[in-house]
């Protein structure tokens, strides 16, 4: 994913509302009424919430007549699990690494004072 698409998505993931709105977007397709009910903020508020979801990839708007109806683009969001997973990868050797580093460090200690004493 190129960095400006990843930090679109973990831009539009970054406010509670719109993380509401795909959670809810996660079980099914939904109106844009059902997907943004009991948020307790205005309309126009919505409005920029949705737009900026939509214009990270990370929902998809279909317009039926009236009818706006709204799902989850989980190609978006896959992606930048995919960061993730690569970045845990990444910590999770460097873990390893220290833990290690610091039981060959005990190791030294303990021979050290078993030499002192003897």
């Amino acid at each position: 994913m190129a960095n400006s698409l990843l930090d679109a998505t973990f831009a539009a993931c970054a406010h509670p509302i719109r993380r509401g709105i795909l959670e809810r977007l996660a079980t099914a397709e939904m109106t844009v009424g059902e997907a943004s009910r009991d948020f307790g903020v205005s309309k126009p508020a919505i409005s920029r919430h949705l737009r900026i979801l939509e214009e990270a990839g990370t929902i998809v708007r279909v317009v039926d007549g009236r009818n706006h109806r709204l799902r989850i683009n989980h190609e978006s969001l896959d992606e930048a699990g995919a960061w993730f997973t690569d970045q845990r990868a990444v910590w999770e050797r460097k873990f390893d690494a220290v833990e290690e580093f610091l039981a060959a460090s005990k190791e030294n200690d303990a021979r050290g004072k078993d030499g002192r004493d003897g």
